[in-house]
């Protein structure tokens, strides 16, 4: 049977229950609440100490405005770091690396950026799509340029994070096969392979966390520049 290295991004089912629904909730289940108690336990205080990091790297730069927005953001950087890094487990299911996941999260968060823009400040916001000093022929043609640019944002959100995700994925699941290919005829080579394998995972922990935090950062940028 040809293997398909594209299957493992297919959403299976087990007893007539998508698969992607348990991955879509166990992130809320693992995460660590808030203890009433004094003491707490070195999980939590660290829990409490990267969410007043991330707190304060995303939105120290913002208004006042837009520090009401902060729990939500956090919530959902900390929704996909667990998404992404649980995906990295042997016999789970990414469901981030579906196109359509991203964009129901991306599109209605930049909508309710735009939102916000043409509430607080309608004028800014679509002077926005009109440079300062424009020709005035060239004013119909650079009006549709920069709406599709506007529009396109949420699409650049959803496809950055499913492309990246996708590729480590790939590399990760050829590297394997590579490995367990040449294990019983090159040894040695299925040695350094092996050793690629380990790198690679690394370095895709590390692209699951920064393309997490990429996502909301450019949330918040996008907020800043309408409120």
């Amino acid at each position: 049977m040809a293997l398909n290295y594209f299957d493992q991004f297919s959403p299976s089912e087990y007893l007539g229950i998508p698969l992607i629904i348990p991955a879509l909730i166990f992130p809320h289940i693992i995460f660590l609440f808030q203890s009433p108690k004094w003491l707490t336990n070195r999980l939590l205080t660290l829990q409490q100490w990267y969410t007043m990091k991330a707190t304060y790297n995303l939105f120290n730069p913002l208004k006042v405005k837009g520090h009401k927005w902060a729990a939500l953001l956090i919530a959902l950087l900390t929704y996909l770091i667990l998404l992404n890094t649980l995906g990295l487990l042997p016999y789970t299911f990414t469901p981030t690396t579906q196109l359509s996941i991203n964009l129901s999260l991306a599109v209605p968060l930049w909508l309710m950026t735009v939102i916000l823009g043409m509430w607080y400040q309608p004028n800014p916001t679509l002077a926005h799509l009109l440079p300062q000093g424009t020709p005035t022929p060239l004013v119909p043609a650079l009006v549709v340029i920069e709406t599709i640019s506007l529009c396109i944002r949420p699409l650049a959100l959803g496809v950055r994070l499913t492309a990246n995700l996708t590729a480590g994925h790939l590399l990760i699941q050829l590297i394997s096969t590579a490995s367990l290919t040449l294990a019983s005829i090159m040894p040695g080579v299925a040695l350094l392979t092996t050793l690629l394998l380990l790198f690679l995972t690394v370095l895709e922990i590390a692209v699951a966390l920064i393309q997490a935090y990429v996502f909301v950062l450019l949330l918040t940028l996008y907020l800043e520049e309408n409120i």
